[in-house]
């Protein structure tokens, strides 16, 4: 990529420009489709009776778009641009970082079509049939290379603690998508899973915690570890715990997915162990939420004046707060009542609104004025505004979710003094409605939240206040 008098000489911004422009795009449209999802528990008829806006559909399409579209974009901008200016050169391959960029698109938007059609492999969080499963290793093998490439040409000797999570969450996705993904296809959009029974969902439930576990945890702490320090002008509280984090969280929370299978025909020493290590990672996770907290320790007075610091503050709380709920729910006395619940859907929420997204846009705020040259962004009180609808909108989501939770479990575990059920199953989903109203009022304000961003983010690009040029080479802290 040539350079011009507004363009870093050492590093490839365009790449990182893309991906982070996809960020508000696909994170637009998959909170959308998530609001519309919440609209249709509310007026069931709104889908018009169209399969192809069935509920069953457009769910995995909703997940998809926001874990791997918004939260995959998010993370390729992030770790690109990281990953240079920390090791001090530019990518390994400017082609390369081009086809990395171009096949995810068309994994996003082969995803959009397919999942509404019906085609699926009804794998949680891996519903996409075979021959996307394929391109998706093909750019992910592309992007590992790219990552871990320019690593190896890098012009220190150190490597930056953001990128050990970054290389964990590219190593583990990895696996976990090869060999949860392996299928016998029967057909062009058809296959079926290569194990049976209790191991396929043993298998399954591996991949999808450690698809929270290492997608959405491990890859946004590395965001958390370079962006909190540089928005606070703070150095990382600990650097030392930083490193016991890493490894504290990488070993132990791979072991964590039998708790998504209590009380089902799983052995039940595995079961139990899920529990336990589930329980276990509640230090690594606290003490990398500590770690990120501290580091604003002589800076907390900019939290009255920097509202990209309070995303990335608060995005800190809510991990701190998933990170505890987990552990507590995988406890099977406390599964017994929010397994099946809405419950459990607030804590997902409560991770990815909270924590996985405002990390994200926090991310984004500080990174966008940057990569493009400019002195901030358009509107400092635009992104104020952003915040506290992001807030609010994730705090009446979850709160509507866990109190749904709750009154479902009592409602399902209530017998008469005969034995039978006091409540039929129709009698918990109308105790439940006003939940769902509340749950599709806060997930519209949050998906506003996004639209007051994509503004902020246009008026910023199309600014004509430029930054000098920035000189040849440029340290991480």
């Amino acid at each position: 990529m040539s350079s011009t008098p507004q363009e870093h000489p050492e590093y490839n911004l365009k790449v990182v420009k893309q991906f982070a422009i996809m960020t508000v795009v696909w994170g637009i449209v998959g909170m959308a489709v998530g609001v519309f999802i919440a609209a249709e528990l509310v007026w069931p008829d709104i889908n018009m009776h169209l399969q192809w806006f069935h509920f069953g559909r457009l769910r995995p399409l909703h997940t998809n778009a926001v874990i791997f579209a918004f939260g995959g974009c998010a993370l390729f901008a992030t770790s690109l641009y990281v990953v240079q200016r920390t090791s001090y050169t530019r990518l390994l391959s400017d082609s390369l970082a081009s086809f990395v960029f171009w096949g995810w698109q068309l994994v996003i938007l082969l995803a959009a079509i397919t999942l509404p059609l019906g085609y699926t492999s009804t794998k949680e969080y891996a519903e996409l049939e075979w021959p996307i499963d394929i391109l998706i290793t093909v750019v992910w093998v592309a992007y590992a290379v790219l990552f871990f490439g320019t690593i190896a040409k890098r012009r220190t000797s150190h490597i930056y603690v953001a990128n050990w999570f970054f290389g964990a969450f590219i190593i583990t996705v990895a696996m976990l998508h090869l060999i949860n993904s392996a299928a016998v296809p029967v057909t062009t959009w058809k296959s079926y899973s290569i194990y049976s029974g209790a191991t396929d969902a043993m298998i399954q439930w591996w991949y999808g915690h450690n698809a929270v576990g290492f997608f959405l945890t491990a890859g946004f702490l590395g965001m958390m570890y370079y962006f909190v320090p540089k928005q606070a002008e703070r150095p990382v509280y600990s650097y030392r715990l930083s490193i016991v984090h890493f490894w504290a969280l990488v070993g132990v929370y791979i072991w964590a997915g039998p708790h998504h299978l209590h009380y089902t025909a799983l052995p039940d020493w595995t079961q139990s162990l899920g529990m336990v290590m589930s329980l276990i990672l509640l230090a690594p996770s606290w003490g990398g939420m500590i770690n990120g907290m501290m580091t604003l320790s002589g800076a907390w007075h900019k939290l009255r004046t920097d509202p990209i610091l309070r995303f990335l503050v608060v995005s800190l709380s809510f991990y701190g707060m998933s990170t505890f709920e987990g552990p507590m729910m995988a406890i099977k006395t406390v599964n017994a009542m929010s397994h099946y619940t809405d419950w459990t859907i607030g804590h997902v929420h409560s991770g990815a609104l909270g924590w996985v997204a405002m990390v994200s846009i926090g991310s984004l705020y500080h990174l966008i004025p940057v990569v493009f040259h400019k002195d901030g962004m358009y509107s400092t009180k635009l992104i104020n505004t952003h915040f506290w609808l992001s807030t609010i909108g994730t705090v009446l989501y979850i709160a509507a979710l866990w109190v749904n939770g709750i009154l479902q479990g009592l409602m399902w575990r209530a017998y008469n003094a005969d034995g039978t059920l006091t409540y039929s199953f129709v009698e918990s989903v109308e105790a439940s409605y006003p939940g769902y109203i509340v749950r599709f009022i806060g997930g519209a304000i949050f998906l506003s939240g996004m639209l007051i961003m994509a503004y902020n983010v246009y008026k910023t690009l199309q600014s004509d206040d430029k930054t000098s040029e920035a000189p040849v080479i440029q340290g991480a802290a």
